[in-house]
């Protein structure tokens, strides 16, 4: 009786069994696709991280000769202060996002050098400037920051924080980008790469590009708009350094800074060179 009953339970376990063999397959296969995937994204970010760093370190020799002459010259303060902004943004972004523990920590570290950058000017700044300086440093960093903050964890519901900072962070970041567009305008005027360094072009070109790679593995929009456009104009920047590094000046470059300094408001500083100085701080995500 058994037996018999065996014989007709068999067939039955064996074609289940071959049923669920792809099914089960399946599943391996995306668990491993995504294990990868994981996998690849922390890699990623992890050397977005190097690079960001790297890009925020970069005015540290401007600000030793700013040491060293005790005077800030004719440098500007706005990119270093705006940038401590984005990247606090963007530390609180990757706080409140659950998996943004690369986010954090690369902007956290981008945050404490631009706030010691921003100390360093406010110490050696002529008077005006370092007035002119502390003002929009309250403004920017005390007042804009602190409600912002205070907005996102105790007017905006958990769930739309996310969103809300996000926008923020985008949207700032997008902005900052205005900068370096007057340096790729100034190589166009004066057919000269001077105030357009191929090596920090290069590495905010690949920076943008690991974190555009990352943000569509992780799915992150906010992360992948900006750093979209930084790709954009990384691979501009590149373009107008293979186009124009042989090339004759036909214009002088010192007299172009004349004529757009003239132009500029109290400017003091060379738009180019602020674009520099904004480049160099654009290593956040």
């Amino acid at each position: 009786m058994n037996s018999h009953l065996d014989l007709h339970i068999k067939p039955t376990q064996i074609s289940l069994h071959s049923q669920l063999i792809p099914i089960v397959s399946f599943l391996q296969l995306l668990l491993r696709t995504s294990a990868s995937m994981a996998n690849l994204s922390f890699i990623l970010g992890v050397i977005g991280n190097v690079i960001s760093i790297l890009l925020f370190a970069s005015p540290i020799k401007t600000f030793w000769g700013v040491i060293k002459k005790k005077s800030t010259g004719d440098y500007k303060g706005e990119p270093y202060i705006t940038t401590l902004l984005s990247t606090s943004l963007w530390t609180l972004y990757g706080i409140i996002n659950p998996d943004g523990l690369l986010v954090m920590t690369v902007n956290g570290a981008g945050a404490i050098l631009q706030l010691i950058y921003v100390i360093l000017f406010l110490v050696y700044a002529p008077k005006d400037a370092k007035v002119k300086a502390a003002k929009l440093v309250c403004v920017v960093n005390v007042g804009v920051l602190g409600t912002v903050t205070a907005v996102t964890l105790f007017a905006v519901h958990k769930n739309t924080r996310l969103t809300f900072v996000g926008i923020l962070c985008t949207a700032l970041t997008i902005g900052m980008y205005a900068s370096p567009l007057s340096a790729m305008s100034t190589v166009v005027k004066t057919k000269s790469v001077e105030y357009m360094p191929f090596l920090l072009s290069l590495f905010l070109f690949l920076n943008a590009g690991v974190w555009s790679v990352y943000a569509v593995l992780v799915k992150d929009i906010y992360i992948g708009v900006p750093n979209a456009v930084g790709l954009f104009l990384g691979s501009a920047q590149l373009i107008l350094y293979v186009i124009y590094k042989n090339k004759p000046v036909s214009t002088n470059p010192s007299e172009a800074i004349e004529e757009e300094e003239e132009e500029e408001e109290g400017g003091s500083a060379h738009p180019a060179r602020r674009g520099i100085e904004m480049n160099s701080s654009l290593g956040n995500v």
